[in-house]
């Protein structure tokens, strides 16, 4: 073929360089779109060879080879897979956006039963000029008689096509990297690439540096294979050693064998495997692979709690494993990665469009072929399809967790703590999951024991409660015979009750109110701790979803149970307000005197359940240092008339120590619900110290 020049058929005038520069958001992506194109071709050879239309050489075996030179500034991509023809590179080169790989499938969809090719768009060859001056391609095609083609383009819209002199069928394309892309040209950055986008497609790749020197490695003589180059024979003389027999006596005796080795040329080793764990049926993977996928895939060497395989066929071909991490604490990172794949090709992490937001909290892959992908595989088409996806995978994770609950109690209370901030995050963001799971959330009470929501419920019922629905039973069946008669009282006659609330007493911090749990064991109550960040948005959703339950944090109120009502504390109650406003100079100040049962307690601090989540939230919206009485909250002082403390005030109001007895006695009811200020810290220091030496004389 005498050489031809022409120019490449653009519908664009500007769309060349917008291909270049903008159509791929990673600098380093070039290197996925080439490699896929390789293995398109490899693929599109394998489905020829089913369909009878080709047949391999004896010796043939799929492969890419990436080679970087650093002295020439170059980078190759070589495939042994379908070739192309002079016409062929016309089609599918010089015509940008023309994809040969859909004409490939339509011609041959009626003969093959699965698509493997990555490629559609046609676009995936020009990201090469991203990081190239000048690009060559030298292709032989699979068909009988080809000839070889050598194909030139400098970045522009123009080409130069001629016959080449390649000997083996498929495509070799050259690089010719620009300055500002010599990174390229370094072995270990090219590594990098390729591990990241390529480390599951589905033909083997082999990475080298053009003119470096031979590497070997020493094996037994028996691992020695067909294809390795031997350089050496290695005879290692058995080893031995003087021994005591047990008679005494000195003997020599083999502790090695003699052995021979060869040393070979360094076996090359793919980047790529081609079976990951995901493409395989789950019966046929091993604890251990799970295991070990997951270390190499996600550099954590922390086991994974456990996962889910996902293998779905119909409506929609998808594969993949979800992991769930183990998340320590509060101040952990929960976010994790899951990683997108196509046909094996890496796309991205955490597509938000496929992937539920709540389920980024998770570690895994996913490859869905049938994934919509845009031209630069960077984003996704078709947000019907892709919700069923997303849909599917959100309904096998609650499927499984429901099914844990059920079957497995003893190991989803110990992965509880773990796992419980993502499945309150998935309850507040789906609505579908939530459903699924609210009756599976788990609740760690005081005890360290785990309950359902049913079951904290029961333990907070009221004793009457249960004697009033058996009293109702009976009623019921004692007016069995004035059934008639009840039967036409009008619907309007009857009263619309708005049901009644059930409260589930919560802890946010052990240490903290350490003294209100002690009162409510005490008086043989129950609590759940609740002590996450996620948890006051997670309590709000449950309120809303189960309207008889009520969160109510163990400090926001006295329980009626803590309390001995059969003295009159009106004169205390005034006396005692008057007192703590004026000593501690804080008018909107509530203080109320209670007679509780447990003496030890001199004071407490409370602040109601709508108060304390309306001062979250001005934390949340950056109004921490506001007063929440502008929002109607206040504290409340509750003094234990039963203290000595709280008697001497109010039998001494006029006392010399009175103002720093209400100080102490107001930081010390503080420290038991939250955290001192600074300034407050310091005096409540300095006070105790007073206190002290005054004890002292």
């Amino acid at each position: 073929m005498a050489e031809k020049h022409g120019s490449l058929s653009i519908n664009s005038e500007n769309i060349f360089p917008i291909i270049k520069k903008w159509m791929y958001s990673d600098h380093d992506i070039f290197i996925r779109e080439l490699v896929s194109n390789g293995c398109d071709a490899i693929t599109k050879l394998k489905k020829l060879e089913v369909v009878g239309d080709y047949q391999f050489p004896e010796d043939y075996k799929a492969k890419i080879e990436v080679i970087v030179n650093p002295e020439e500034k170059t980078l190759k991509f070589i495939d042994n897979g379908i070739g192309m023809t002079a016409d062929e590179v016309e089609e599918y080169i010089t015509q940008i956006a023309f994809s040969g790989a859909t004409q490939f499938l339509e011609k041959y969809k009626d003969k093959t039963d699965k698509d493997q090719i990555i490629g559609h768009f046609g676009l995936g060859f020009y990201s090469a000029f991203m990081v190239a001056g000048f690009v060559h391609i030298d292709t032989l095609s699979y068909q009988k008689d080809a000839v070889p083609v050598h194909w030139e383009c400098d970045g522009s819209t123009e080409y130069s096509m001629k016959d080449g002199n390649k000997t083996t069928c498929g495509t070799e394309i050259t690089l010719f990297l620009n300055e500002e892309s010599l990174e390229f040209a370094n072995e270990y950055r090219v590594r990098e690439a390729l591990e990241k986008y390529c480390s599951f497609m589905p033909v083997e790749i082999f990475l080298s540096k053009e003119n470096a020197p031979q590497e070997y490695e020493t094996i037994d003589e028996a691992d020695l294979k067909e294809d390795d180059v031997v350089a050496e024979h290695i005879h290692e003389e058995a080893k031995t050693e003087e021994k005591e027999n047990e008679n005494g006596e000195k003997e020599v005796v083999e502790i090695s064998p003699a052995k021979d080795k060869v040393k070979i040329n360094k076996r090359p080793v793919s980047i790529s495997d081609i079976h990951p764990l995901w493409a395989k049926h789950p019966n046929e993977c091993t604890e251990e692979e799970y295991k070990e996928f997951y270390r190499k895939v996600f550099n954590d060497y922390r086991e994974p709690l456990f996962w889910i395989h996902l293998n779905m066929d119909y409506p929609f071909n998808l594969k993949g494993i979800l992991y769930f991490p183990r998340i320590n604490t509060e101040y952990d990172s929960i976010e994790g990665t899951i990683k997108l794949y196509n046909n094996q090709v890496f796309i991205a992490d955490n597509i938000k469009e496929v992937i539920p937001e709540y389920l980024m909290l998770l570690k895994g892959v996913i490859d869905c072929p049938d994934l919509p992908l845009n031209v630069s595989r960077s984003a996704l088409q078709n947000d019907g399809f892709v919700k069923k996806i997303a849909d599917y995978i959100s309904k096998k994770v609650a499927d499984k967790l429901s099914g844990m609950c059920k079957t497995d109690r003893e190991n989803y209370e110990k992965y509880w703590d773990d796992i419980s901030p993502f499945i309150k995050f998935g309850c507040i963001k789906d609505e579908k999951f939530s459903g699924k799971m609210m009756d599976y959330i788990l609740y760690k009470n005081i005890d360290g024991k785990y309950l359902t929501l049913s079951d904290c419920l029961e333990e907070n019922k009221k004793p009457e409660e249960t004697e009033g629905t058996k009293d109702a039973e009976e009623v019921e069946v004692q007016d069995a015979d004035t059934e008639a008669t009840d039967t036409e009282t009008s619907d309007a006659d009857k009263e619309v009750k708005e049901p009644e609330k059930t409260s589930v007493f919560y802890v946010t911090d052990e240490t903290l109110q350490s003294q209100y749990i002690n009162l409510f064991r005490e008086q043989g109550k129950d609590a759940v701790i609740l002590k996450h960040n996620i948890d006051s948005a997670f309590i709000s959703h449950v309120e809303r979803i189960k309207e008889d339950v009520r969160f109510q944090r163990i400090d926001a109120d006295l329980s009626g149970d803590m309390k001995v009502d059969s003295i009159d504390l009106t004169e205390e109650n005034k006396a005692l307000n008057e007192l703590f406003k004026k000593n501690l100079n804080r008018q909107n100040l509530e203080v109320q005197v209670e007679n509780l049962k447990n003496d030890s307690i001199s004071s407490m601090l409370t602040v109601s359940e709508e108060d304390r989540r309306m001062q979250d939230m001005m934390k949340t919206y950056g109004m921490a240092g506001m007063d929440p009485s502008m929002f109607g909250g206040k504290e409340k002082l509750v003094l234990n008339v039963g203290h000595p403390l709280v008697k001497y005030l109010f039998e001494h109001g006029d006392g010399e120590h009175v103002s720093a007895i209400c100080e102490q006695l107001y930081d010390l009811a503080c420290l038991g619900n939250k955290q001192l200020a600074p300034e407050q810290m310091t005096a409540f220091i300095k006070r105790s110290n007073e206190i002290m030496v005054l004890l002292a004389k």
